[in-house]
């Protein structure tokens, strides 16, 4: 059995040069991951940038799009077979539709292939001939991506980290007691242990409903068909000392272990590992509403993200032999809909200095990353009104509790992004000089012309940032 599996590793390593060099000279494959915090809106950003790559009349800053080098675009059955494909059809269909409703968020790994035909530049590719490159979308929750970071712990510095963070936020007043109440030199329980893994997840859940973004392990929020299952029950402990052999700590110990070898490790070879370009969403807007602490969060949460995606350019041999690394990443503070376009540079420039110091890192090692104010699926429009006296750049939009619209301003955000992260790191429980509100509004209701996606905001310039590159 060794050697059969072995043997299954060599020749699947085979075939994976083989196609990726069929990709570089034949028809070449971007895989394009997405993945973002909680609430970031995943599904709404590859609904519309696919709808935007099929009809590009809203995407002047992708250069293939706006010297008409993109010849064609289409959906191509993807290569994946035992992925689930992103049902894009049907959230277009619930964004189009008389009443047009979000839709479901990421629950698991999906794919989507955009295949393009380009007239390539220059003399030479006017000599050449067009040529199809395939845009390979991998659609994975944020939560799983945390996981990575678990890794490189064992379950005694798990449980202690964890037991720390839930100190002081929401999740952490339920269950600490039930962890510190547990026997741990008692000899294993099952409905202990159920009891102890039901009481943690609802304090992660309780947690990620008050815009925490570290809210780990993710599986234990998205359990899919895992739910149940014994790698998904256990609980963060406060060990004294090495656990004792058939004691409930041991058990849990092992199932951590399960879970990090079951789960974890064959998300990162099978899926992770293989991205090229990377898009990471993040709902700034709403962490600045939970306030400083899940600011904070989101902060550390992003520099541990970027460390997970050993960024840096590969060596072309490297590439063919399987061993990529991602070469652009984009992070994207989302919703920008919410906020009139006078604060969209404040936002992003928020969003560049959460992640400054791992970014700097990422630069120096040879991956391009940028930061950006997006919005998937536009649901506002712009106004101005006077208020006291005092002109106030709104955004109005159709409420998602009715029919009607209303028009919102969610307070200014601070020129200097430091005005919000130095709080945060210092531990501020609170927003002194400032109330940042937030606002769900429903999607509009459109009528599109012939070869129009919907409207947004900047996904060409995300476009041509991520891939655009290859579309030339």
């Amino acid at each position: 059995m060794v050697f059969g599996r072995l043997a299954d590793g060599v020749w699947r390593g085979i075939e994976t040069a083989g196609a990726t060099v069929s990709e570089a000279f034949f028809e070449p494959v971007v895989r394009l991951g997405v993945t973002g915090l909680s609430r970031a809106g995943k599904t709404v950003f590859i609904t519309g940038l696919v709808a935007n790559l099929l009809d590009r009349a809203r995407m002047p800053q992708l250069r293939g799009a706006a010297t008409g080098a993109i010849r064609a675009a289409w959906l191509h059955p993807q290569p994946e077979l035992t992925l689930p494909r992103f049902a894009f059809e049907s959230h277009v269909a619930a964004l189009t539709a008389p009443e047009p409703v979000w839709p479901e968020g990421t629950r698991t790994v999906s794919e989507l292939r955009l295949s393009f035909r380009v007239q390539p530049e220059g003399f030479m590719g006017s000599l050449s001939g067009p040529r199809r490159v395939h845009l390979d979308i991998v659609d994975y929750p944020g939560e799983w991506l945390l996981d990575l970071a678990l890794m490189d712990l064992d379950y005694a510095r798990w449980s202690a980290q964890t037991l720390a963070r839930l100190e002081g936020r929401p999740g952490g007043a339920r269950f600490l007691p039930q962890a510190q109440a547990a026997d741990l030199r008692a000899r294993h329980d099952e409905e202990v242990a159920r009891a102890l893994a039901a009481a943690f997840t609802e304090a992660l859940r309780a947690d990620r409903a008050a815009g925490f973004s570290d809210c780990t392990p993710g599986r234990f929020l998205l359990p899919g068909d895992l739910e149940g299952a014994p790698v998904l029950t256990f609980a963060p402990l406060p060990l004294e000392g090495p656990p004792r052999r058939g004691s409930l700590a041991a058990e849990m110990a092992r199932r951590f272990e399960g879970y990090k070898r079951s789960v974890v490790w064959p998300f990162f070879q099978d899926h992770f590992a293989r991205i090229d370009r990377q898009v990471v969403l993040v709902d700034v807007l709403g962490a600045i509403h939970a306030g400083p602490a899940a600011v904070a969060d989101a902060q550390r949460i992003l520099s541990e993200v970027l460390a997970a995606f050993r960024p840096g350019r590969s060596a072309w041999l490297a590439r063919v032999l399987g061993a990529r690394r991602v070469e652009r990443i984009l992070f994207a503070a989302t919703k920008a809909d919410h906020l009139h376009h006078a604060q969209h540079d404040r936002l992003a420039a928020i969003m560049a200095a959460m992640l400054r110091t791992a970014r700097d890192r990422a630069d120096f090692a040879g991956a391009l990353t940028s930061a950006m104010a997006v919005a998937g699926w536009r649901a506002t429009v712009e106004e101005t009104r006077t208020h006291q006296g005092r002109e106030l750049p709104m955004v109005r939009g159709r409420m998602s509790d009715g029919d009607r619209e209303a028009a919102f301003w969610p307070g200014e955000l601070p020129q200097d992004p430091a005005h919000l992260l130095s709080p945060a790191q210092a531990g501020a429980t609170a927003w002194l000089d400032g109330d940042y509100g937030a606002m769900r509004f429903a999607p509009p209701r459109l009528t599109l012309r012939p070869g129009e996606g919907p409207p947004h905001i900047r996904l060409d310039r995300a476009a041509e940032f991520l891939f655009g590159d290859k579309l030339v």
